[in-house]
Formats: C-alpha cells, sequence, structure tokens
C-alpha cells in the first residue's frame, strides 16, 4: 500500500510539473523564432558582478579598475549567451551597451562587439538621473523598426523602469516596438540557465 501512494505521489508531481516544463520549452522557443523574424528589441541585464549594491567609492566611468565588474562566472555566462543565441540563429544588426564595463563586457563576450549608448548607463550620482535613463532606453525600445534585432545590454534597474519587470543577471526581455513610446512585451529568455 505505502508503494502505491508513493507511485501516486510521484504520478502526480509529474503530471504538476511535465507540462509545466513543456510549456516553458514552447514559451522559449516560440521567443527564438520570433528574433528569427527580426524587428525585435531585446532588453538584457549584464552578467553576474560581485555581490553587493552599486559601485565603489570614487566610481568613474572611464576607468573600469573603480567599478563592479563582471566575475569568472560572469564572464563564462556571457560567453555561453552568446553559443546560445548563435545556436538558435539569432542575429542583431546593433549591440548597444551601457558605457559601464560590466555592461560592454558582457556585450563584447556575448555578441563579439559593443556600441556605447548612454542613455542606458546605470545612475550613481543620484535617484534625479532615474527617469531621464528610463525614458531614453524606453525611447529605443519603442521606435518601430525594420529588418533585425537590437539588444540593449544594460542594468537591472533601468530594464524594471522600462518593463516593469525584475531580472536576473543575464536575462533577456523581448520586445516588440510598436512606435509612438508603445511596445509589446512578448516574453523573457533566460540563455544558457538552467535553474530547478
Amino acid at each position: 500500500m505505502k508503494i502505491s501512494l508513493l507511485a501516486l505521489s510521484f504520478s502526480a508531481a509529474l503530471a504538476l510539473f511535465a507540462p509545466h516544463g513543456r510549456a516553458a520549452d514552447a514559451d522559449e522557443e516560440r521567443l527564438w523564432s520570433l528574433l528569427r523574424s527580426g524587428g525585435q528589441v531585446v532588453l538584457m541585464r549584464h552578467t553576474v558582478t560581485p555581490p553587493g549594491v552599486g559601485d565603489p567609492p570614487g566610481m568613474r566611468v572611464d576607468d573600469c579598475s573603480t567599478q563592479r565588474n563582471l566575475t569568472e562566472e560572469g564572464r563564462g555566462h556571457a560567453t555561453a549567451i552568446g553559443e546560445v543565441v548563435r545556436l538558435h540563429g539569432v542575429e542583431f544588426d546593433r549591440v548597444l551597451s551601457s558605457p559601464m564595463c560590466r555592461c560592454l563586457e558582457t556585450a563584447r563576450l556575448a555578441f563579439g562587439r559593443a556600441e556605447i549608448l548612454n542613455a542606458t548607463v546605470n545612475p550613481h550620482a543620484g535617484i534625479e538621473d532615474k527617469p531621464r535613463e528610463v525614458r531614453e532606453m524606453r525611447a529605443l525600445a519603442t521606435e518601430k523598426r525594420r529588418g533585425g534585432n537590437v539588444v540593449l545590454v544594460s542594468h537591472g534597474t533601468t530594464i524594471t523602469g522600462v518593463t516593469g519587470l525584475s531580472v536576473e543577471p543575464g536575462e533577456m526581455v523581448v520586445v516588440t516596438p510598436k512606435g509612438d513610446g508603445k511596445f509589446e512585451l512578448r516574453g523573457r529568455l533566460r540563455p544558457a540557465v538552467r535553474g530547478p
């Protein structure tokens, strides 16, 4: 009797979790297919940095040695993301990045290049800069385009300000620009990350 109950419990657990896994895989494939078709914008948070909040005192944008940078794990994660993106046949016409070194390094390791975009800088001088930063990034995310995709490598706080979503390091939010300050949120990708 105990074995039967255990088997039943195990079967019930499979019934609960297996469909979710298949649904998640189907949702991911839908997003990869959408990206292969072009015309999308991806808002991507830089990969893993040392724990803590903000940059050290005296941080300078033009000096990586004064900033909070990627860890070895973060570098490996960025490289793996690039491999997964290429494996899915996705290309980006433009790779835009915050001037902060952790974002530039993420972009270069994942996509092989980065164009510095001041609009995506993480405000460290004060909260008063945040609305401008979010407005400028939202404008890029809503600008209707033809052809290829654009990726904006930025910071969690900026992406949250634009989309309302809290994102993990290396996570990608896919949007379809609609113009006139609007976009359609299509979903989230966590390439090269397999959590529980």
